[in-house]
């Protein structure tokens, strides 16, 4: 079943009528480079912060990182054509980042975290096109609405 994204007001696969559609939009661009600062800063730090203790804890977070980074880009970005560069851009942090950690001699470079962050992004993808479209336009309206 496709889900009709015409009835998300504002959500538009034109890129500059998406960026107009929001009123916060510098605010939720920065928002995203510092989600994606701090993915390179906990994926190359000596001692990233341990706050899921279980098997397979460290795949899930990769699951996760990587997939809050497309959601909240393909939310600002909705084209098909920016959405694709997103998936690839992300795509090729992860396997830098592992690259990068296997070089820096404190962590371990980890074919199953490339992986596991391949998979945040396929699902993050897929729940955008979904169940969230325009969730953050939403968002942006709502906090609009309670400003003025």
């Amino acid at each position: 079943m496709k889900r009709d994204k015409s009835k998300f007001q504002g959500v538009s696969d034109d890129p500059v009528a998406a960026v107009s559609s929001f009123r916060y939009f510098q605010l939720w661009r920065l928002l995203g480079w510092v989600l994606i600062a701090a993915v390179v800063y906990f994926s190359l730090t000596s001692s990233p912060p341990e706050i899921l203790e279980f098997a397979f804890a460290d795949k899930l977070k990769h699951l996760l990182a990587y997939g809050v980074l497309l959601g909240w880009f393909v939310q600002l970005y909705p084209s098909r054509k920016w959405q694709l560069v997103w998936v690839v851009v992300f795509c090729l942090l992860g396997i830098v980042m592992e690259f990068a950690q296997g070089w820096g001699g404190e962590r371990t470079f980890d074919i199953a975290d490339m992986l596991a962050n391949g998979g945040g992004i396929l699902l993050a993808w897929w729940l955008s096109n979904k169940w969230l479209v325009g969730s953050l336009l939403r968002v942006d309206h709502a906090l609009s609405r309670m400003l003025e």
